[in-house]
């Protein structure tokens, strides 16, 4: 016997049909004799339906009736996934965050979990009842329901299941894993059977839409293993019950990895945009005047090239936003303009940020030079260039996305079983 977090996503409960068929996937864990916690988000497109009410009824809402409304998505999902397996015979019932408690921080419309006592929900696993949770949400310091911002059905099921020391978090979604790539820009894509933390944190961060990067993040901090499967498999077909080796994909530790590839994954994000400064005066504290208002903006900035001129007077600053706060920078970058002192903005629009990925690359030179050549051969030209230990990302014209992410793929061999 195990202990098993189950979360499904808007698409696996999006309708009654879906539901019922997520109870089955239940149901077989519970006949496996697991004790099971499941987490659920609201059905698809709900949530989207709920923050336009908030936005028509009060365009500068206030942040707790946001979350008062938009938490109720997954509340209806909770009560109606315990009704269907109560139906085939399963002891089930659904709770709301508040009530594990899911303790969060004040930060409404995108709380961070601070607490769960697991306590809780192990004493239904000892009642041997089901506990449906009710994801995205949590309570806050002033009482009051907190929701942890887009995604976050994926966090609250790791918490959860760091909380009751589970020994799998199986986080169910429309994709049967996580691939070497978007199977949609580059068919030749394949499955992966594990990934690391770390290869999953920077795919997540870096474009892959498959899990929240949070919800990485706690995994790999709490070391919970968690498996990528689809929803949408028959729940009864062979192999869905294997507790070891079920289809989709692993996330666990590096050293669960026997044969780790140098390149794991090719990952990009579109709309990004490129903003340089000219002639800024070199001097200590320049950079921090220019990137804490940014911040303080709450504004992602990523990239970040500096250049400095011949006589050492002035540097050029080159970085990313992403395209949809380019103005809201645009307008920090004008207001502190006579305190910094900078000749000019300029900025473009339609970037991508094609990354390559891999914890082998710790071990191998040369990953960077085989990525260069093989852009250049295609006459694809570089913007900006940032690497860590394990990835490298590259700032491209957004029209070679697609080219790019395909050639990267055969260059390290990833279209290859």
């Amino acid at each position: 016997m195990a202990r098993i977090v189950m979360k499904f996503g808007g698409t696996s409960v999006a309708d009654i049909a879906r539901i019922r068929n997520v109870a089955r996937h239940v149901k077989r864990e519970v006949d496996a004799g697991h004790e099971v916690a499941v987490v659920v988000s609201a059905m698809a497109g709900k949530t989207n339906e709920l923050v336009a009410w908030t936005r028509d009824a009060s365009p500068m809402h206030d942040a707790r009736e946001y979350d008062a409304v938009v938490a109720s998505g997954e509340q209806v999902t909770a009560g109606l996934l315990a009704l269907a397996l109560q139906n085939i015979g399963v002891n089930a019932r659904s709770w709301q965050g508040w009530q594990i408690p899911i303790k969060t921080d004040n930060a409404h419309g995108a709380a961070r979990i601070l607490d769960i006592d697991g306590s809780f929900l192990i004493k239904r696993f000892q009642e041997g009842q089901v506990a449906v949770v009710a994801g995205f949400q949590g309570i806050g310091p002033d009482n009051r329901i907190a929701t942890l911002g887009r995604g976050g059905s994926d966090t609250s099921a790791v918490a959860i299941a760091a909380a009751v020391k589970a020994d799998r978090c199986d986080i169910y979604t429309d994709v049967d894993g996580v691939y070497t790539t978007d199977p949609r820009i580059e068919p030749k894509a394949r499955r992966l059977s594990k990934i690391s933390f770390e290869e999953m944190l920077e795919m997540a961060s870096l474009g892959a839409k498959v899990l929240q990067v949070r919800s990485v993040e706690l995994a790999m901090v709490h070391k919970v293993r968690t498996f990528v499967r689809s929803s949408f498999d028959d729940p009864d077909a062979p192999g869905m019950g294997d507790f070891l080796n079920p289809p989709g994909t692993l996330i666990c530790d590096e050293e669960e990895i026997v044969e780790q590839q140098v390149v794991t994954g090719i990952a990009y994000a579109k709309d990004e945009a490129q903003v340089s400064l000219r002639r800024v005066a070199d001097r200590p504290g320049v950079a921090g005047g220019i990137f804490g208002p940014l911040a303080e903006a709450n504004i992602n900035v990523d990239m970040i090239v500096q250049n400095i001129s011949e006589d050492g007077k002035f540097t050029d600053m080159t970085f990313t936003v992403p395209s949809g706060d380019v103005n809201k920078a645009l307008t920090v970058l004008e207001r502190i303009r006579p305190e910094i002192g900078f000749d000019a903005i300029q900025h473009d629009e339609g970037m991508s940020k094609v990354s390559v990925i891999g914890v082998g690359m710790r071990s191998h030179a040369g990953v960077a030079a085989t990525a260069f050549q093989a852009l250049a051969s295609k006459g694809i030209n570089i913007r900006a260039i940032t690497t860590s230990e394990i990835k490298i990302s590259i700032l491209i014209d957004g029209p070679y996305t697609e080219l790019a992410v395909r050639t990267l793929h055969s260059v390290y061999g990833l279209d290859k079983q």
